[in-house]
């Protein structure tokens, strides 16, 4: 993969008081390009169904989804590809399942591991992070700031994506550090409206990143 589908990677989890699919119907509805789904505690059939429901809806739209962690489920429903983190399925196992055409992502959460990630090959992008303070994971990884933000960049050759604790007041300081897409969970999925949030995010994370550098 060249370039990433857009500068907003907007990840749809399961999040209180807020349904999964609702929220990716809001993401798809306010222009997303791409879509993660992150269901990460629902059973093989459950999460099986719920990705046949958001890639119906992805597709109506022209848009690509990727589910997190689970190569098997994106093959099965024919998604644009899986993300993974350090403990999922090895990103050379994932593109076997997968082919060459399809998009394989990697968390990373230090410099080793974007090092580690761009030597093993196997994917198409890296994500760093979390950034900031995050709520959305249950044990997060040390925040490497905007200082690791940059030396992840200086040390990665493939596209790199931000994540944890980014929103609409930091979205501009991300990009400039050298990110190409910012990844969002609850800054769109806690909000108020989040087809609102999408729209607001999409349009500040697209017009930062076409920002000369």
């Amino acid at each position: 993969m060249a370039a990433l589908p857009d500068a907003l990677y907007p990840i749809a989890d399961a999040t209180p008081g807020r349904d999964v699919l609702a929220v990716a119907e809001a993401v798809l509805a306010a222009g997303a390009r791409w879509l993660q789904l992150r269901a990460k505690d629902a059973p093989t059939g459950e999460l099986v169904a719920l990705a046949r429901a958001v890639k119906a809806r992805a597709d109506a739209v022209g848009a690509r989804l990727i589910i997190n962690d689970r190569a098997d489920v994106a093959e099965l429903v024919g998604a644009a590809g899986v993300h993974l983190g350090q403990d999922d399925l090895p990103p050379a196992a994932a593109r076997a399942i997968l082919g060459p055409g399809r998009i394989v992502g990697l968390s990373t959460h230090s410099i080793d591991q974007v090092d580690a990630a761009v030597r093993a090959g196997d994917i198409d992008y890296v994500a760093f992070g979390p950034i900031f303070v995050t709520a959305s994971k249950r044990n997060p990884d040390p925040t490497q700031g905007l200082a690791g933000l940059a030396a992840a960049r200086a040390r990665c050759p493939l596209p790199l994506v931000a994540i944890g604790g980014i929103d609409q007041t930091n979205v501009a300081s991300v990009l400039a550090a050298g990110a190409d897409a910012v990844a969002i969970i609850g800054a769109i999925a806690g909000a108020p409206d989040p087809e609102q949030a999408t729209r607001d995010l999409l349009a500040e994370a697209r017009f930062r990143h076409a920002q000369p550098g």
